[in-house]
């Protein structure tokens, strides 16, 4: 595996090379489904690059920033059974930004306006600057994202729809615990009792989507909010059925239309986010 930290050294061995080309972008404390997209970027291309980088950009919390893991030395031990098809890149924040350290500005039409875009100022303008630095450094045929950011990864394909980058934008399948938790760099924070209570995101979303198909949205919602007004360790910070394609919050079900259940929750100051398809009506 060969670790890169600068930018020019990384180019001049890419540009060696000229084959396909992968790329799986994260920000650290790898887990299972890091390792799953990794995992599939090693099938689909013979090379791979894998980025480590807390981007800065996209934390309106100072704190959440604060607190992210960092685990190079057991993120690299995680990548070892991928080796040879992988290229590690870990800047630092001066190598990727300069010196201004600050989002672009970019418009997502409504991609970016309720959930994660709504209680968090500016996380996607911070995504979509090191995604696009990132994507001109690397040039990928093909990028991996998961689909537990889901809202993240349809902001992304817009993205590259935008830029007309010829970039394959791959979302892979949520990764879960044995609790149905889905899997997140986060989740270390967590105690193992809380770990365990987190079970309750993905409980939710199984019960909405039993019941999507005999109970209206706004009844739905209502109860989803009820049932964490009960909850000490938990606090709610939206529950949303939206429509899959434009992320817009959806009033009633339609045949014609896709619709995902997202939530987000904050235990203190750890953040947990996931969602669910909801299978048309």
């Amino acid at each position: 595996m060969r670790l890169y930290r600068k930018k020019a050294a990384l180019l001049q061995y890419l540009n060696e090379k000229k084959t396909s080309l992968g790329f799986v972008p994260t920000m650290g404390a790898l887990h299972q489904g890091h390792l799953a997209l990794v995992e599939k970027a090693v099938v689909e291309n013979k090379l791979v690059v894998v980025s480590i980088f807390v981007n800065p950009t996209q934390f309106n919390n100072p704190t959440d920033l604060e607190n992210y893991p960092h685990s190079l030395t057991e993120d690299i031990e995680k990548l070892v059974p991928f080796e040879e098809s992988l290229i590690l890149f870990v800047p630092t924040k001066e190598e990727l930004y300069g010196r201004t350290v600050s989002a672009d500005t970019y418009d997502f039409g409504s991609l970016a306006v309720h959930m994660e875009g709504a209680s968090r100022a500016n996380h996607f303008l911070g995504v979509a600057t090191v995604v696009e630095k990132l994507f001109k450094l690397i040039n990928p045929q093909k990028a991996y994202f998961g689909e537990k950011d889901f809202q993240q990864l349809q902001i992304i394909k817009n993205l590259a729809k935008q830029k007309k980058w010829d970039i394959e934008i791959i979302g892979c399948p949520i990764i879960r615990e044995t609790n149905g938790l889905a899997i997140s760099s986060r989740n270390q924070l967590l105690t193992p009792a809380l770990k365990d209570k987190a079970a309750i995101l993905h409980n939710t979303l199984l019960w909405v989507t039993k019941q999507s198909s005999k109970t209206k949205i706004s009844a739905l919602e209502k109860e989803v909010k009820r049932q964490f007004e009960k909850q000490q360790d938990f606090q709610l910070d939206y529950f949303c059925i939206a429509e899959e394609e434009t992320l817009v919050p959806a009033t009633e079900f339609s045949r014609n239309k896709s619709c995902r259940a997202f939530i987000a929750v904050n235990v203190g100051p750890i953040r947990l986010i996931d969602n669910m398809l909801l299978t048309k009506i």
